[in-house]
């Protein structure tokens, strides 16, 4: 269990994030149009997880842009943006803001996902979102980098993920 924060207040995780050098545990994630991907769609990618509580709050929103923007920059990189928010709420979201770089995936309706990689919250006014988290990973699914912002408030660190690739 990671204790972390929401504006100062503590808070925990179900887990700790997968280790640095360990392989990203496969994965189903909902795309906007409902169809499901799992990581085998992404092998031979780098892939930037951009994992967080939901779209619709401003620390959110705003590492969705700042990576919309960077992937544009990335070669043989994908940018997966996830949260347990409505594909419907994702895709109108990316929508009013023109986000065309990143794949906005949900892990509705059992967050598996959060619950695999030990990043979902288990208390607190956010309890079943998950945490803010950042893992980046090689072609073949390596973990390279993890990052779990200690308040949920606060962005990650954008230039120690992109170090990285």
């Amino acid at each position: 269990m990671a204790s972390i924060r929401l504006k100062g207040n503590a808070i925990n995780t179900i887990g700790e994030l997968p280790k640095v050098g360990s392989k990203l545990a496969d994965f189903k994630l909902v795309q906007e149009d409902l169809s499901i991907v799992s990581l085998s769609n992404f092998l031979g990618k780098r892939l930037i997880l951009n994992i967080f509580p939901s779209i619709d709050t401003g620390t959110c929103a705003t590492s969705v842009r700042t990576f919309n923007q960077k992937a544009a920059q990335l070669d043989n990189t994908a940018v997966l943006c996830i949260s347990r928010d409505l594909p419907f709420a994702q895709k109108r979201f990316c929508g009013a803001e023109g986000i065309t770089n990143v794949l906005n995936l949900s892990d509705f309706p059992e967050g598996s996902f959060g619950k695999t990689n030990g990043l979902q919250i288990v208390d607190g006014p956010l309890a079943g979102l998950h945490s803010r988290v950042i893992i980046v990973c090689d072609t073949d699914g390596t973990i390279l980098h993890t990052e779990q912002v200690g308040d949920i408030v606060d962005e990650p660190n954008y230039e120690a993920a992109l170090a990285v690739l």
